[in-house]
């Protein structure tokens, strides 16, 4: 796998567009001095997430007879949400693998999509993309991290951010397999070197942190919890040469300050987000992401109902 070039940013644009939307940048009402935070609000996507870019780039980058036969897709429900809806459109059987800790909000929707959802536990899950292949199911397997063309979809919004905010210091993007900010990263490695590319992960798992301090990918503790978009046991080696060029740092935040977060977006700014989306807004609200401007990508909304009320009604835990 290489980074997306200008080329392959630009087709992607072409590919997703009609079907996934060009997002605002909005400046969050936050006193925080010598800091501006915007959030590239990526949970207002069809079905709310940016993963909708990525599955609709990789799909219209593969021959459609291929598909014929249907596809798989291991996703804990975002991913899987934007391979549904274009394979609905185009007729085709979808097979999503998901694991046990994946949101109801998200598989229950995928299953309304006409999606053979299946849960297996986390652990096996992570095999299944670490193989790239699930017996359980035919059809073109779809990896919802390690495609070149998921890693071109993600880097469209980059080039979005870059034209709705000229002056800025720093993107904090959540690191769940590392394709998100890989895509973003590269656009602005190309253009705007100077910004820094943050990784926020929560107490769940930090594997990018222990993969940027050994210099390579290590395996790390990984516990299943509400933050369900976000963490895994290692950092893919396939995508190990991608974040090491465009992440300059990761940073972790609790579960705590992620729930303030979800609370605050919702409860000041009417902007629902879950667990992961929330992440970045929390690391950039706790300071360690410096000062100056700072883009925080929003990266979905997908939380289930009960959750949310639990945080917005200020539950400590969920």
């Amino acid at each position: 796998m290489h980074l997306p070039t200008a080329a392959d940013v630009n087709a992607a644009r072409a590919n997703i567009a009609g079907i996934a939307r060009r997002t605002p940048l909005w400046r969050l009402d936050a006193d925080l001095p010598g800091t501006n935070i915007y959030l590239k609000l990526e949970n207002l996507q069809p079905l709310g997430s940016f993963k909708i870019r990525a599955a609709v780039n990789a799909m219209k980058s593969k021959d459609p007879d291929a598909l014929r036969g249907g596809l798989i897709g291991a996703s804990a429900g975002n991913f899987g949400l934007g391979l549904a809806l274009v394979a609905r459109q185009m007729g085709i059987a979808v097979t999503i693998v998901a694991p046990d800790s994946a949101a109801k909000a998200k598989t229950s929707v995928l299953e309304t999509l006409g999606a053979k959802v299946i849960r297996i536990p986390f652990a096996d899950w992570w095999q299944v993309l670490m193989a790239r292949r699930f017996d359980g199911a035919d059809g073109v397997f779809f990896h919802p991290v390690a495609e070149q063309a998921v890693v071109a979809g993600n880097a469209t919004i980059g080039a979005e951010i870059l034209e709705d905010l000229p002056d800025f210091d720093a993107v904090i993007v959540p690191f769940g397999g590392g394709g998100l900010i890989s895509g973003i990263g590269s656009v602005m490695r190309r253009q705007k070197p100077d910004v820094r590319m943050l990784a926020v992960e929560s107490e769940a798992a930090q594997p990018a942190a222990a993969a940027l301090k050994a210099g390579t990918p290590v395996k790390v503790t990984h516990t299943p919890s509400f933050v369900d978009g976000i963490g895994s046991s290692m950092v893919l080696e396939e995508m190990w040469p991608l974040i090491r060029e465009t992440v300059d740092q990761a940073l972790c935040v609790s579960f705590a300050e992620i729930i303030d977060a979800i609370r605050l977006l919702a409860v000041k700014h009417h902007v629902i987000a879950e667990g992961a989306g929330a992440a970045a807004v929390a690391a950039a609200m706790s300071g360690r992401a410096g000062k100056g401007n700072i883009v925080c990508v929003v990266s979905g909304g997908n939380i289930d109902a009960p959750k949310l009320a639990a945080i917005l009604n200020g539950a400590d835990t969920v």
